[in-house]
């Protein structure tokens, strides 16, 4: 009950605010995309306190990590644009940091990986991975949280997540 508070008393302002709960009016996921959010949110929250980051920054920027409106097959919505948008909305309905922006801006890492990995998923999307790189432990966090929590949001995507998850962690483990 203490850690539920305590991400509570983090996340509230933002999982309150009007603008930030329009999200409930997206799917993602098979779930709604403030759901997505809280739960992507909640995960970085555990994982800061057990790798002894920035908690109240991973879940600022775990809650933001996919705060546009709107569906994502426009463009400027898709897998690799989304971020951009994230921070913009970020900045203009909350006081987000340099630090904090870059974690959003991250977050689709894993997805950079595997496009960069699996080129001929999305032949006309070209990426180069390490600008997707997350630099700090939070951004990795979140990165992580991401993938976790669509890992068990997506029913039928659950045997490609896992495929993805496995190809990171294998290829992470052979280059370190």
């Amino acid at each position: 009950m203490k850690l539920k508070n305590e991400y509570k008393s983090i996340a509230n302002d933002i999982l309150n605010n009007e603008q930030f709960m329009l999200l409930k009016n997206y799917k993602h996921h098979g779930s709604t995309r403030y759901d997505h959010c809280n739960r992507v949110a909640y995960l970085s929250f555990l994982m800061a306190k057990i790798c002894h980051a920035n908690c109240d920054e991973a879940v600022k920027s775990g809650l933001l990590h996919d705060f546009f409106l709107g569906s994502s097959d426009q463009e400027e919505n898709n897998y690799l644009n989304h971020p951009k948008k994230c921070v913009e909305n970020a900045r203009k309905y909350f006081d987000i940091n340099d630090f904090e922006a870059s974690i959003i801006s991250t977050h689709m890492y894993h997805y950079a990986l595997t496009k960069q990995l699996l080129p001929f998923i999305n032949r006309d999307e070209k990426v180069k991975a390490k600008e997707y790189k997350p630099t700090s432990k939070e951004g990795k966090i979140v990165c992580f949280a991401d993938l976790l929590a669509s890992i068990f949001e997506v029913e039928h995507y659950r045997v490609k997540y896992s495929v993805w998850l496995y190809l990171i962690f294998v290829i992470n483990l052979v280059r370190y």
